[in-house]
């Protein structure tokens, strides 16, 4: 499946476009199983670790707020050579040297996998909005924009962007089996390069939206939305309840067979 295969290699060109003009990057190699990436961390991954809530009060950076922009998105591939297993990307600064700051925040999750396709896809889209999976970090999503917080108590045990991409790696991995390899990339460096970035996001979101549009299609639901990834946060969700109602109502009408009628004798 090559459907985001020539993105990837964009975003490799990013990188070494932004690291010739004397960015700070820095790149990590992590383990690659579930338990190896969840070990050592000073916070806790999986279901209902976080209360999903952190106030202003309580935050020590916010990453990706509107005013300042933020881009995420995913990519995956059936050839897994592409991927750079285990690998973070960080390209700006970190989250214990801005403290107080308010940063543009890039998200990019790319994911191998010789079984991945536009199955796992809708998957794949709603993992990168976790609510409540990392202690100490909220994510105040908006639909093709990511808005998190790290909380001061969370600072305090360390969290930085390693601890956030490994964590986010434990729970893909847990989620899809089906994925063999993953490589993060966070960027925040500034304003200007994070629209760079976005630019690449632009296109991946449209055969994003494409490939989801295919799959209602195939269930029976011609419907266009921009929330593709999280039906439950959707504040249009209740007319798309209703529609997919009447559509299912309409299919049963026409199975069901008129009655034949009895002439009288």
């Amino acid at each position: 499946m090559a459907l985001f295969d020539a993105y990837i290699k964009k975003l490799a060109d990013y990188q070494r476009e932004l690291q010739v003009q004397g960015r700070q990057v820095k790149e990590i190699v992590c383990p690659t199983t579930v338990s190896e990436l969840k070990e050592g961390l000073p916070v806790l991954v999986g279901p209902k670790a976080s209360s999903g809530i952190i106030l202003r009060g309580d935050t020590f950076v916010e990453l990706g707020n509107p005013d300042i922009g933020s881009s995420a998105f995913i990519l995956w591939t059936d050839k897994t050579k592409l991927i750079r297993d285990g690998n973070i990307t960080l390209i700006g600064s970190d989250i214990p040297e801005s403290a107080g700051a308010s940063l543009p925040f890039g998200q990019v999750l790319m994911m191998g996998g010789a079984d991945l396709g536009k199955e796992e896809h809708a998957l794949l889209e709603a993992n990168q909005y976790i609510a409540d999976q990392i202690e100490g970090y909220m994510i105040k999503s908006i639909p093709q924009h990511m808005w998190s917080r790290v909380s001061l108590d969370a600072a305090g045990k360390g969290f930085n962007f390693e601890i956030l991409g490994r964590a986010l790696m434990a729970i893909f991995r847990s989620a899809v089996p089906k994925i063999e390899a993953m490589e993060v990339m966070f960027v925040t460096s500034s304003k200007e390069d994070l629209q760079l970035l976005d630019n690449i996001g632009e296109q991946i979101r449209e055969i994003s939206s494409n490939i989801t549009k295919e799959t209602w299609k195939a269930k029976g639901y011609d419907i266009e939305c921009i929330q593709l990834w999280d039906c439950e946060s959707c504040p249009d969700s209740s007319v798309c309840d209703d529609i997919k109602g009447m559509v299912n109502v309409r299919k049963k009408t026409k199975k069901t067979p008129k009655p034949k009628r009895v002439k009288k004798s």
